[in-house]
């Protein structure tokens, strides 16, 4: 069996519930709306598929799904939920910068959302998932990324540790590696009158550097926001959602 990386059975068990406020409709909608714009009548792959938090709503409303994901925790939660069995959205278990799905080169929108691309923790593999991503794509086809701007404005010099979530039930901090562009996300979760660390690596990836990478896999930067609703991208966005379209002869 595949090893399910840092999304093992104690992450999946409490990912929809942690992960709560990115299963509201105000955040969902968007995001499904514009995906199901891109895919048209063709299929759609879902990078990092998980428990289904976009790719369930997208298949309700009419586009075929199929996904990949190294986690086998992440997806059994996916296939405990209405309409998450594998004859309705069949997945590959396996790394998304690599593994290939059947009807690879027929999909009109491969995507990959909620910062994921930065859990590939080197360059080489981030390069690799676009390569997998065009791949898989149509000519013509979009490949749809949302994650974040790296927030070094935040950090002072000298220091490594940046705040980005207090609350009563959470303490979250990121520590940044500037030379390699490393990231390691540290939560605190308090629960049930205890507390719970937990630590992961990513690695941190500007949005011109990304256009790069596509460029090299065969794609070209069609369009870029600062979210789902389409507002404009600015030096002040926090994130991007970037959609890269495959050479229409590739």
């Amino acid at each position: 069996m595949i090893d399910d990386g840092w999304f093992g059975e104690a992450i999946a068990a409490a990912y929809d519930v942690e992960a709560s406020t990115m299963f509201e409709p105000a955040v969902i909608e968007p995001a499904v709306a514009f995906l199901a714009a891109l895919a048209g009548d063709g299929p759609a792959l879902e990078l990092a598929i998980g428990t289904g938090r976009i790719a369930l709503p997208l298949a309700e409303g009419g586009v075929p799904v199929a996904g990949i994901d190294l986690s086998n925790a992440m997806v059994a939660r996916l296939r405990a939920k209405p309409g998450g069995d594998e004859a309705s959205i069949p997945v590959a278990i396996g790394d998304i910068a690599s593994t290939r799905v059947r009807g690879a080169g027929s999909f009109t929108l491969v995507y990959l959302v909620y910062n994921t691309i930065t859990n590939l923790t080197t360059q080489d593999a981030q390069v690799a998932c676009f390569a997998n991503a065009a791949l898989h794509l149509a000519p013509g086809g979009c490949f749809v990324m949302e994650t974040f701007v790296p927030a070094l404005r935040r950090l002072p010099p000298g220091a490594r540790f940046v705040p980005f979530d207090v609350s009563d039930i959470h303490i979250g901090f990121d520590e940044y590696d500037v030379v390699s562009q490393g990231l390691v996300s540290h939560h605190v979760t308090f629960r049930d009158g205890s507390a719970r660390l937990s630590s992961a690596p990513f690695r941190y990836v500007w949005p011109a550097e990304l256009d790069l990478m596509a460029r090299l896999a065969g794609m070209r930067l069609r369009e870029r926001w600062a979210d789902w609703s389409r507002a404009p991208f600015t030096d002040e966005s926090p994130s991007h959602i970037s959609v890269w379209e495959k050479a229409a002869t590739g």
